[in-house]
């Protein structure tokens, strides 16, 4: 049964790199850098305020990464991720009225920063079914039900989406060739052991989930290596901004959100890191 917890989380998530064969260079006032910013919901920020009216169906935020990069680095911005987004968003229309993403790109493109895989691979959508509420043994171990066998289905799911992901590099790089191109990462969410019950996730599950976004993140970075393209973590710098750390000091919300933002998004204070640590690598590819 849906509840409505599933359904935001099944708006789900989406990670960093930079183009290596298109070196960005320096924006000045007359002339800003044009930033594109691609991606699903990691990068759109749903239900932290305020919120972005000009496509509602997106839920993205105006506090939302790309926002806080471009601003850092005096950048036009043209930010079309959507929350939900998979990789045929890139190529087809997600919403009534709103365009693929990828006819945001453009020959004078300077900058395109992308997340996706969150969605492709169902793995947050999967954090609701890892949900228990009771200690054990009283529930469902998701770490068990998804490694019966000896295989293990997520990180199937993540390995059989990477071509696809490698063929949207190629597509932007050929509509945008004059473009650094940064795949941003999925950040880190759970601590070694989890915090149960705070997080209502079992020590084993809170580690199997971390360790399938840290899959996702090692895919999303060697995709981008093999196709020009620099990884952006943002796994390294969230330690200690988990969904267990206090609600003041964390950068992805929980189950239950302390601050505006949906179940395991990035809040405002996620945002505004990721969208530096992004605007940092940026300035890093200056020439």
């Amino acid at each position: 049964m849906k509840t409505p917890l599933r359904m935001i989380l099944a708006i789900a998530l989406s990670a960093g790199v930079v183009s290596a064969v298109a070196p960005v260079t320096a924006a000045s006032a007359a002339d800003p850098l044009r930033y594109v910013a691609l991606g699903d919901s990691y990068a759109s920020a749903p239900l932290v305020p305020p919120a972005d009216r000009a496509e509602p169906a997106c839920l993205r935020s105006l506090s939302d990464y790309p926002r806080v990069a471009a601003e850092a680095l005096n950048a036009a911005l043209t930010d079309v991720s959507c929350s939900g987004a998979t990789v045929g968003h890139l190529s087809t229309a997600q919403h009534r009225g709103v365009a693929p993403q990828y006819e945001a790109l453009a020959p004078d493109t300077d900058i395109v920063s992308i997340t996706l895989g969150g969605n492709d691979s169902d793995l947050f959508g999967e954090a609701l079914n890892c949900v228990n509420v009771l200690p054990q043994p009283h529930g469902t171990s998701c770490a068990d039900k998804n490694t019966a066998g000896g295989g293990d289905r997520i990180r199937a799911r993540i390995d059989a989406w990477a071509p696809a992901f490698g063929t949207a590099l190629d597509e932007i790089a050929r509509r945008a060739p004059h473009a650094g191109i940064f795949v941003v990462g999925y950040g880190n969410y759970f601590r070694p052991g989890g915090c149960y019950p705070d997080q209502p996730y079992w020590k084993k599950d809170a580690d199997y989930l971390q360790g399938a976004i840290n899959h996702l993140g090692a895919v999303l970075r060697r995709t981008a290596e093999e196709h020009g393209a620099v990884f952006v973590d943002t796994f390294t710098p969230g330690i200690g901004h988990d969904t267990c750390a206090a609600p003041s000091d964390r950068w992805i919300e929980g189950v239950v959100p302390g601050r505006p933002a949906a179940p395991l998004h990035p809040n405002a204070s996620g945002a505004r890191a990721v969208g530096n640590a992004l605007a940092e690598a940026v300035r890093g590819r200056h020439t």
